[in-house]
Formats: structure tokens, C-alpha cells, sequence
């Protein structure tokens, strides 16, 4: 057994994505007999760039967790502090959540001094290698940050083919499925579920849940309600997540599309706590993404056994076996629709659920910590430096 590291988001910082992943990665380790801390943001967003309410969690820390918050992203004499601690701390593995170019700088000069002790191994979950909303200069700073990690497991197939475009070497990535979301508790009756969140009067309800952002596709969601097959169902959408983006157009789509009495806005921060009545309360998630690597929403709905539809991007397609877990359809508003009108009127769910009680096997965190311990020994019996 061995002492890791795992440098990303986490308590003070609020769940619902990163943290939440890292802190269930981290029992992970633990579970398996290694002595694990994390080191999380100080700063993480500055104000003017975060699109939310607010970055930081409210209520007690994690019990049981040794979190360090330590570093500042955009200070880069904290970088060298933070970076010569790990390197004199001398952890046999340091994992580094890497999702978005802003991190880099960050995050590659503090690998970089770790690397200097020539002990510790070095590896990043790759989350996205090339982000769904793309600025100028992400490729320089993504390149910065890969040539300083020995190696890199990837949550899709999509990811691993844009490391691969940065031609980095097949021996250093490992391709590992995102576990389940199981941190959230236990499923409860649909009927109760509904009750605890004022939604006894629906008949039958879709979810989209988590952040929203212009590449999830909400607008497509909308639309697909505005088409006939689907219209004249008694089906509801519960929207929960917070805006990341403006919510005039979604609102606007509602009114044009006459679609109001069908809507339920949920738009606050979805505490950890609240969410399984979310997924115990609703009959099938919806994720109409336009883009994705994978999606952390599928392995909840996993978790909590609920169909779903998503669309056919990035690594989506590989979690959702179509026709039985759910389905996978084109980004558009008429597939979208078809697929969910040909779920609730042929009555899908009991199969679709037979099938999620037996794929969620696949996803386990004993075979992400695998395959991180796996990629940093393989790199070094290979002499990666």
C-alpha cells in the first residue's frame, strides 16, 4: 500500500461535478488500505469568471477526509510553494484532475516540481482534453500541461483520441469507464420522492439535471416538447441545476413554443442531499447533449437505475447500451422526441431496468484506482521521466 495525493476540487468547494468525484475517489484509495489527503483550491475561479452563484459548499466537511486547501490558480508563486511541499512530501502517486486549459499553468508547474524528487508518479484523470466551449490559446496551454504528467487515464474513448492527436504515446493513457455516482444514498419510492419535492400532482416526469450550459442541449430538450408525439403526453420536465449560462433564451423557447404548464424549474445549486429524490422521482433522464466526453449525470442515473436518452457525442455512446439501458440519438429535437414518446407509450422501464441492474456492474472504483496505479507503474518500468 502506498500514500497518494489527488490535486483538485473539493470541500470548501461546493459537490455537483469534480468535488464530489475526487472526495469518492479518495475513499476509494482509502478503502483499499493507501493513505490518501487531497489538495484543493484556495482560489479556484476567480469572481469574474465563474458563472454561478457561488463556488463554496455550505454545511460541515466530509468526515473521515484529509483535505489541504492549498493552492491558488491563478498565483504562480503559490504554484512553486504548493509544488515543492508535494515534492519534499514524496507521495508514491499524485492524481490530477485535469478538465479545462485555465488549470494548466497551475497544475503543470506543480507536476513538474513533483516530478523532481524522481519517486513520485505523476498521472491526470483526463476529464476533457479539448473543452466543449474552446477559446483561443487552449491547445498551447493543454500541450503545456501533457508534457508534464508521466500518464493519463481517460473516462471515454472520445478523450483518448484527442490525447492521442497530441501524440502522446498509447503506453501512457488508460481508458477506464467513469464509476457510479453511488455517494448519494439510496433510491427512495417514486411516490415519496415526489412528495419531498412538491411534485405529487405528476403523472410522469423526464429530468434534466445538473448544470446548465449551451452544449447540454437544453434548447434541443425544449423544442423536442413542442413536437406532437410528444406533446400530447402527459409527461412533465423537471429542469434541476443551476443556470451557467443565460436563462433568457431557455425561457423564451418555453413561451414560443406554448410549453409553460409542462415545465418545472428547479435552478438553484442541487445540494448532495437532494439528489436522489431527483432520480427516485423521475421516469427517465434526459441528456440532449452537443457535445461531451462523458458525463458524470449517467453514472447517477446508473446509480439510482433510471433509463435514459442521451445523444449520440463524445463518450455518451458508450455508457448507454441503445435500446436497453436507454437510448442514443442524433442531437436533434425529433429524435429526441421519438425516443422519449416510444418510452412512455411501450412502456420501456422494466426491461430498460433489468438491463441498467446488470451494465452498472462495469462501473466500479476499484477499477479506476486500478487502472491509475497501473498507468503509473507501467510508466515507470518504461523510464517515462
Amino acid at each position: 500500500m502506498g500514500s497518494v495525493v489527488i490535486l483538485g476540487s473539493a470541500y470548501p468547494l461546493r459537490g455537483g461535478g469534480l468535488a464530489t468525484f475526487n472526495e469518492r475517489l479518495a475513499r476509494a484509495f482509502m478503502d483499499l488500505g493507501h493513505k490518501v489527503s487531497i489538495y484543493t483550491f484556495s482560489l479556484q475561479y476567480p469572481g469574474l469568471f465563474f458563472p454561478g452563484k457561488t463556488q463554496y459548499a455550505e454545511g460541515p466537511p466530509p468526515v473521515g477526509l484529509d483535505i489541504k486547501v492549498k493552492v491558488n490558480s491563478i498565483n504562480p508563486l503559490n504554484w512553486r510553494r504548493v509544488g515543492r511541499e508535494l515534492c519534499d512530501l514524496k507521495p508514491d502517486l499524485l492524481v490530477i484532475r485535469y478538465w479545462l486549459p485555465f488549470m494548466a499553468p497551475s497544475l503543470g508547474k506543480i507536476a513538474s516540481l513533483v516530478k523532481n524528487n524522481a519517486h513520485t508518479r505523476v498521472v491526470a484523470i483526463a476529464d476533457n482534453i479539448i473543452p466543449h466551449e474552446r477559446r483561443p490559446g487552449d491547445k498551447f496551454l493543454t500541450r503545456y500541461f501533457i508534457n508534464r504528467v508521466h500518464g493519463f487515464v481517460c473516462m471515454s474513448g472520445s478523450v483518448v483520441q484527442d490525447l492521442l492527436s497530441f501524440r502522446v504515446d498509447k503506453k501512457r493513457i488508460r481508458l477506464c469507464p467513469h464509476p457510479l455516482y453511488d455517494n448519494f444514498g439510496q433510491a427512495v419510492g417514486r411516490e415519496e420522492a415526489r412528495r419531498h419535492l412538491g411534485l405529487s400532482g405528476v403523472e410522469k416526469m423526464a429530468l434534466f439535471f445538473g448544470f446548465i450550459r449551451d452544449y447540454k442541449g437544453l434548447d434541443l430538450l425544449l423544442k423536442a416538447f413542442a413536437i406532437e408525439d410528444l406533446k400530447q403526453l402527459p409527461v412533465h420536465l423537471v429542469v434541476a441545476g443551476e443556470f451557467y449560462t443565460r436563462p433568457a433564451p431557455y425561457h423564451r423557447l418555453v413561451q414560443l413554443h406554448g410549453i409553460g404548464e409542462r415545465m418545472i424549474w428547479r435552478t438553484d445549486f442541487i445540494p448532495d442531499d437532494q439528489v436522489r429524490y431527483y432520480f427516485s422521482a423521475t421516469d427517465l433522464v434526459v441528456q440532449p447533449y452537443k457535445q461531451a466526453t462523458q458525463s458524470g449525470v449517467t453514472q447517477v442515473a446508473y446509480h439510482f437505475e433510471r433509463p435514459m436518452v442521451v445523444t449520440d457525442v463524445g463518450g455518451l455512446p458508450e455508457m448507454v447500451p441503445h435500446g436497453k439501458a436507454g437510448y442514443v440519438v442524433p442531437p436533434s429535437p425529433e429524435a429526441i422526441a421519438a425516443a422519449m414518446a416510444d418510452y412512455f407509450v411501450n412502456n420501456r422501464e422494466k426491461n430498460m431496468v433489468g438491463t441498467l441492474k446488470k451494465e452498472k456492474k462495469r462501473f466500479s472504483w476499484d477499477r479506476l484506482v486500478n487502472s491509475l496505479l497501473d498507468v503509473a507503474e507501467k510508466t515507470r518500468e518504461h523510464g517515462d521521466s
